[in-house]
């Protein structure tokens, strides 16, 4: 399925960004480092873009006030004045997602029993952010403890998607995918464990990268051994800057025992020399129900790869992927879930949750230790086909999301192709596969449906192979002319 030529303006009635929201945030932190233009130019620009269109789709919230953040970016045009060496996120206005920590700016995690939580100390991939030059501006919306590919909660309410506000955003980085697609921040960051880099990527039509465990330091968190199915990372509308971010994110932390170092900021301009060989895992031979054109539309666009370095050949590896997707549950019922039953244990607090993270939570509850133990053996085993798959191919690539973007008013959606979805996100399954191995994961932008819709696929590649994703969506990117956003 070809892109729809007039995919990104036939729906959407929102007004084009000006020309400096328009630039890569590479080029911005260029200029700004030139002084070809100043912090508080930039600042500007993209607070009066938030002001255009925040109010249609609901992305930003806990959006600090203009004064203190021109404010911030007037300090930070005297610093780089005064000979301050800029970082390399030197002035970029950045709203960081309302699951990590923000010192001195309200926290809910989408939920009400947060609603007015304050941090004392940011997340370690924020410190650093801040380290690096970012000015942070306020939040990106999610769902409620980020739980669902759907971005609502009772705090904000719902995030709309960039090309169509009456469809979803996805989630649970949706705020920061919109916020991103339309312009109103020049990188974004997200977290992912059931695909919630990769779907919200997918439906606004920017890039997602799921990174390798660890390759962004967790924390601060009273759990570091446990949830290491959730990971950080860059959502951005191009390659390059998705480096430029994470190389800013990326790092051994000694706070985070399971953090990696490494340094991203010339991944994108790395180049495989070869073609790249790639596994399509499609619907795995019809285990994963699909939504009319949603397969159609990712392997056109493998297609129209195949004209440059990519190599692409339809595999269905041989696993009990039904037992995958119960392992899956489980894990996250004892990690996911457990977090959270502190809240579920008081009773005033737990009228405040909603259904799906108390089902998450008694979920946990009801396991066992052989139970999860052979749960993590089924992974364990995954892993295992996973790297003979590796023996023969540079990627595997499955899309990002089951079906394309629904109303923003449903929760969830309850069949895919008449089968029904026993689970609040069994129609996410397709994005479990890269959790699951424990690889890099990247969702690049798949073109578009004739209703306008966008979709995307996502990349896995070897296990802390992230340098490898980058450079191979960069070639991907360059193949196929991608021009993300809105």
């Amino acid at each position: 399925m070809a892109p729809h030529p007039d995919a990104r303006s036939h729906l959407s009635p929102l007004p084009r960004p000006s020309e400096l929201c328009r630039f890569p945030a590479t080029a911005l932190a260029r200029m700004i480092a030139e002084r070809q233009v100043s912090a508080s130019e930039v600042v500007a620009a993209y607070l009066d873009r938030i002001d255009e269109v925040n109010g249609t789709v609901n992305a930003i919230v806990s959006l600090r006030s203009r004064g203190q953040i021109l404010a911030e970016a007037k300090a930070a045009d005297a610093a780089q004045a005064a000979g301050v060496r800029p970082g390399p996120l030197h002035g970029l206005p950045i709203a960081i997602k309302d699951l990590a920590q923000t010192k001195g700016l309200r926290t809910t995690f989408g939920s009400r029993i947060f609603a007015d939580f304050v941090p004392e100390e940011d997340s370690y991939f924020v410190s650093r952010m801040r380290d690096a030059g970012a000015i942070i501006i306020g939040k990106t919306n999610v769902p409620e403890f980020g739980f669902g590919s759907q971005t609502y909660n009772d705090v904000f309410g719902a995030t709309r998607n960039a090309f169509d506000p009456r469809l979803s955003s996805g989630g649970s980085s949706g705020g920061a995918a919109v916020a991103l697609a339309l312009h109103m921040v020049p990188l974004a960051d997200g977290s992912d464990l059931c695909g919630s880099l990769r779907n919200p990527a997918g439906w606004n039509n920017v890039f997602g990268f799921r990174t390798s465990p660890g390759r962004v330091a967790a924390g601060p968190s009273t759990e570091l051994y446990l949830s290491q199915m959730s990971v950080e990372g860059p959502m951005a509308r191009s390659v390059a800057d998705l480096a430029l971010l994470l190389g800013v994110q990326a790092g051994y932390d000694p706070r985070s025992p399971l953090s990696l170092d490494g340094d991203f900021r010339s991944s994108a301009e790395k180049r495989k020399e070869m073609p790249w060989r790639i596994a399509w895992l499609g619907d795995l031979g019809g285990h994963l129900p699909m939504e009319d054109g949603v397969l159609d539309a990712c392997e056109s666009a493998l297609r129209g790869a195949e004209a440059g370095s990519f190599r692409i050949e339809p595999v269905i590896p041989d696993f009990d992927y039904e037992g995958l997707w119960e392992a899956f549950v489980m894990l996250r019922h004892a990690s996911s879930g457990m977090s959270l039953k502190i809240h579920y244990d008081d009773a005033q607090q737990r009228e405040l949750l909603k259904p799906e993270a108390i089902w998450e939570i008694e979920g946990g509850l009801s396991l066992t230790a052989p139970q999860i133990y052979a749960a993590s053996t089924v992974r364990s085993a995954w892993y295992k086909t996973v790297l003979s798959l590796f023996e023969r191919y540079d990627l595997l690539a499955l899309p990002t999301a089951q079906v394309f973007a629904f109303d923003a008013e449903l929760h969830w959606p309850a069949e895919i192709a008449g089968r029904g979805m026993d689970s609040y996100h069994r129609w996410m399954e397709v994005t479990a596969l890269a959790t699951m191995a424990g690889c890099p994961a990247i969702a690049v932008p798949a073109g578009f449906d004739v209703s306008g819709r966008s979709m995307g696929i996502q990349l896995i590649g070897r296990p802390r192979a992230d340098a490898e994703v980058l450079s191979a969506a960069a070639s991907y990117e360059q193949v196929c002319g991608i021009k993300a956003g809105a």
